[in-house]
């Protein structure tokens, strides 16, 4: 075999295109570089030679060949289109078109000849032109395909190729198993494929230096075109527009736009070299590609390729000339002999071979497993990272982002609070060890010796922004971080918004809820084996903390860089196991669209009426003076309430109260449920303590605190949600917490006073209706509740009637409050104890009652025990959108253990459940709004309640739209037997709206 194939002849096997013909074009360079990125490096044992690209393109196109026969969709004609140079016609145009782009990887350059060779063996067409791009041949290629009335199928996810989708032409991206059509380029571009080039030539592109026009992105691009038409209508009529910079860029840059138009414009009338008709699909020689895959050492394809070929590998030889040719290639390529020991089974090249044959979508359980090996065995190496400190070098790395599809990217701030840190550094990784810290505002070198000023040799705030925007905000380039959303509200601020991207937190929260901590330290222990850096071994602790922009650049690059090297090495792992554990969708639709909605949401933060609250800490302080008194009064002496050791002492020391249990310590216990318990048997003073602690409680953390909240620049208060901080999905809320204001006492009511709507709006409660209830009715499915949900019944009232035989018409409010009690506690796992105490009977009057909800709805029961079952054998239990709880203690041999668990299994499936419900509706609320033309706002999540500010004059408007989507939000995925119910409500406060 020569060293450099030569494409088909004009004597090779060849049949016109003809109308019904289906046309597969391969975007050969898409495919090599995918390949190449998407693993680990891995080499040939018999002689170190560099072969991982050449092993994920083999199993792409075995792949892509063995599933379009088994569909149907069997080409009649293909080929692998491959870039021949660097140099084309575009470069006559403008010369510094793709002039920055660095050269090929050292271990690539010898894979290109192997590539070439690769296709060959297949018995596929591959083909090169001198002078064009492999864009511009397809271009030729579809445009004779569809005129001669053929299908055309694009295997690419290359942008630049979306502009030839039309009626006959599609693309398909074999990576994510997706088709790209019309909608799909809409949805991309916000213009249809016809208009692709004209917005392309407004954005320009960064990787390939298509200037474009400054300051206009593709949305702007998109918006301006949908309303001119074209670029040269919208330059004819540049004048008239009305935003100054936008006018003045279009005018001054016209000329540059118009040059754009013919960079990013495909060639479709290429002198073929190769005609079109000489594509036609060939059989594949089974023994001569198992030569060159036995030359290849790719030992498990050359099997598949065996059976599914029937040839009986074991009589067929190697290609041992083009083994020998390619060593030699490789040599000549890459500057030197590679050279090395063998690696044995099991390592680095072993978990590099399973993921070059998954990384087309064999198998991800293995492609999951293989790529934790491989991470174990690149072990983090800290010297290798660099500090950025030019621009010039901060380009090189944005270039290499944008070129591997895929980057790691953190930020360094100066607090933890993302609405008032300033941004110090930005980290980023481009692969396994390939990383770098980009300084931009340290102020001193950590060693007490401060400067005020910003230290020299840090590339400008502003400059550094400028130039790492585009590939931030590109939607080629998979942005990973570990714990998004902060990262995204900093860089909001500074007017960048992160686009596409995945959070290695909420995948790990989407495996292994329950199972452990999704923190990064604790994530790269489990899965790569490393301890990393911690935030207080570069900062410090306590009183001798200092900010981020106070440590040494040389130190903060060592532990910037590598969460970034950590962040990216982790999404190697867990991203696989969404697909190999059925978890994408859940990541995908609940997760993942969370980062922007909460993002918004506390950016925009709740106003506060502060001298509201300042009476209130007054009136509390009075209370709880009385309360003291009091107490005081009835323990016959004065005492701290608040110290535990004291309060016990009076209360079974001094007061010898029954009930008296001690702490591990020795102490008398006072917590919460003792106290109730000696206050439900009658003892005033407990019940007094009681009071005493809640009023003190919400003057500390509420009325006391929720001022120093208020950010100085917005005067509002702006929590912040946790995403992955429960086991069953619910969100929880801190600095302040808002989730956790009692509703049902009045004073928690008059804190909720103290949240208002801003001037000119109103603040509008909606909140799901007995939620977890209907979810029980629908999961459990209980007939008689399903029914009286459909009907529309007090499902309290209805409880009561099938429990005590009383009439629904002139029901006692204590029976019904019983039952009311019954319905929610048997939800939470409420046992006769805990019942008896909440309705004031003795336990075996309240056991009794449990008995009967059982007799009366044995569904329940039913649920309950299948529930526990489940999660017993399997360790989680799924809601009804798939997202898993695990409760990995269930079978613990401690009974109050496995007790606890058992219960919180059982209500997970409700809970989380619920909480998938209101994520989904949150996620649709602003769309819809916007598509609506309403400005309200969402605020707040507080479980099943949302709250908004709307403008007063919307409210009419607003309320039902908001009612309409949360009450259809489990739609399409799930369907309900039992109807969901949404109260909303405005007034100018929150307590009012609710």
């Amino acid at each position: 075999m020569s060293e450099t194939p030569t494409p088909p002849s004009a004597g090779t096997l060849q049949r016109p295109v003809a109308a019904g013909d289906h046309v597969f074009l391969v975007d050969g360079s898409s495919y090599i570089f995918r390949a190449y990125h998407a693993l680990p490096p891995l080499t040939r044992k018999s002689d170190g030679l560099p072969v991982g690209a050449v092993s994920g393109f083999c199993n792409m196109l075995w792949k892509l060949l063995k599933e379009a026969n088994e569909v149907g969709v069997r080409p009649t004609h293909l080929a692998v289109v491959l870039d021949h140079s660097a140099t084309t016609f575009r470069n006559a145009i403008y010369p510094l078109y793709k002039a920055q782009r660095p050269d090929p990887p050292e271990d690539l350059r010898p894979q290109f000849s192997l590539i070439r060779h690769a296709v060959q063996a297949f018995n596929v067409a591959c083909v090169e032109q001198e002078g064009f791009e492999a864009d511009d041949l397809i271009a030729t290629y579809a445009d004779q395909a569809v005129a001669a009335g053929a299908d055309v199928t694009i295997v690419s996810s290359d942008k630049d190729l979306m502009q030839l989708i039309r009626p006959g032409v599609v693309m398909l991206d074999t990576m994510k198993g997706k088709t790209i059509g019309r909608d799909e380029v809409i949805e991309k571009f916000g213009v249809p494929p016809e208009k692709v080039v004209d917005v392309q030539s407004l954005a320009g592109d960064s990787i390939d230096n298509v200037p474009g026009v400054p300051g206009i992105g593709i949305k702007t691009a998109a918006q301006l075109i949908e309303t001119y038409g074209d670029l040269e209508s919208l330059l004819a009529a540049a004048g008239e527009i009305k935003q100054p910079k936008r006018r003045e860029a279009l005018i001054a840059n016209a000329e540059q736009a118009r040059i754009s138009m013919r960079l990013v414009t495909l060639d479709t009338a290429v002198p073929l070299t190769v005609p079109i008709d000489q594509l036609v699909v060939r059989a594949v020689d089974g023994a001569r590609l198992i030569r060159f895959l036995k030359a290849m050492e790719f030992s498990t394809l050359t099997g598949r390729v065996a059976a599914a070929t029937g040839v009986e590998q074991s009589k067929v030889d190697p290609d041992f000339a083009l083994a020998a040719a390619s060593a030699r290639t490789g040599e000549a390529e890459a500057g030197s002999s590679p050279g090395g020991e063998p690696l044995p089974e099991g390592s680095l090249a072993a978990a590099s071979v399973a993921l070059a044959e998954t990384v087309a979508g064999l198998t991800p359980s293995a492609l999951a497993a293989a790529r934790a090996d491989a991470a174990r065995a690149s072990p983090v190496d800290r010297s290798t990272y660099e500090t950025v400190t030019s621009l010039e070098q901060l380009v090189g790395w944005v270039r290499r982002a944008s070129e591997r599809g895929v980057v790691a990217v953190d930020t360094e701030t100066t607090s933890l609070d993302p609405m008032q840190a300033e941004l110090v550094g930005v980290s980023l990784a481009v692969g396994p060890g390939e990383a770098c810290y980009i300084p931009l505002a340290h102020r001193g070198a950590g060693d007490g010796l401060f400067n005020e000023g910003i230290l020299e040799g840090q590339i400008p705030l502003r400059a550094a922004l400028d130039a790492l925007k585009p590939m931030l905000e590109d939607r080629a380039v998979l942005k990973v971080a570990q714990n998004l959303k902060y990262d995204w509200l900093i860089l909001a601020r500074y007017g960048i918004e992160i686009a596409p991207y995945d959070d290695t937190m909420l995948i790990s929260y989407v495996l292994d809820a329950g199972r452990g901590p999704h923190g990064m330290d604790p994530l790269s222990e489990k899965w790569l084996g490393h301890t990393p850096i911690t935030f207080d071994d570069v900062t410090g602790k306590g009183k001798a903390r200092i900010t981020f922009d106070r440590v040494a650049i040389d130190r903060a690059t060592a532990y910037a860089a590598e969460d970034a090297d950590v962040t990216l090495r982790l999404w190697q792992v867990l991203k696989p196991r969404l697909a190999a554990e059925g978890m994408a969708n859940v990541y995908e639709t609940l997760e993942r669209p969370m980062i922007p909605v909460l993002s918004a949401m506390e950016r925009r933060g709740i106003s506060i009426d502060r001298g509201m609250l300042s009476r209130l800490s007054g009136d509390f302080a009075q209370a709880a003076a009385g309360l003291e008194d009091e107490i005081h009064k009835l323990a016959g002496q004065p005492f701290n309430i608040g110290s535990p050791k004291q309060l016990g002492d009076i209360l079974f020391g001094v007061m010898g109260l029954p009930g008296a249990t001690k702490t591990a310590t020795g102490a008398w216990a006072t917590g919460a449920s003792i106290l109730e318990e000696l206050a439900e048997q009658g003892y005033e003073l407990p019940q007094r303590i009681l009071e005493w602690r809640q009023l003190t409680k919400l003057r500390s953390t509420y009325t006391d605190a929720l001022p120093s909240y208020q950010h100085p620049e917005t005067d509002r208060v702006h929590t912040s949600y946790a995403l992955a901080a429960t086991t069953t999905g619910r969100l929880s809320s801190s600095e302040p917490n808002l989730q956790n204001i009692p509703v049902r006492t009045e004073a928690g009511r008059k804190i909720r006073r103290a949240f208002v709507a801003a001037p000119g709006t109103k603040l509008v409660s909606a909140d799901y209706s007995q939620i977890e209830l209907r979810l029980l009715a629908e999961i459990a499915d209980i007939p008689a509740l399903r029914q009286a949900f459909r009907d529309g019944l007090d499902i309290h009232a209805l409880t009561a009637s099938e429990m005590f035989g009383v009439p629904v018409e002139g029901m006692p409010s204590e029976v019904r409050r019983r039952a009311k009690a019954i319905n929610f506690g048997i939800i939470y796992g409420i046992s006769a104890f805990g019942l008896a105490n909440q309705l004031g009977i003795g336990r075996e009057e309240a056991g009794a009652y449990i008995k009967r909800y059982f007799e009366r709805f044995p569904g329940i029961r039913a649920y309950m025990d299948e529930t526990r079952r489940f999660c017993r054998e399997h360790g989680f239990v799924t809601t009804l959108f798939g997202r898993r709880c695990h409760y990995p203690e269930i079978n613990s041999k401690n009974p109050s253990v496995r007790a606890f668990n058992e219960r919180a299994s059982i209500n997970a499936r409700l809970q989380g459940t619920a909480a998938d419900i209101i994520r989904r509706a949150m996620i649709r609320v602003a769309p819809a709004l916007e598509a609506a033309r309403l400005n309200a706002r969402m605020l707040l999540q507080v479980h099943d309640e949302l709250i908004f500010e709307v403008p007063e004059d919307e409210v009419d408007a607003t309320v039902p739209l908001v009612t309409q989507i949360m009450e259809k939000a489990p739609e399409p995925a799930v369907a309900l037997h039992v109807p969901l119910k949404v109260d909303a409500r405005a007034a100018d406060n929150w307590d009012e709206a609710h």
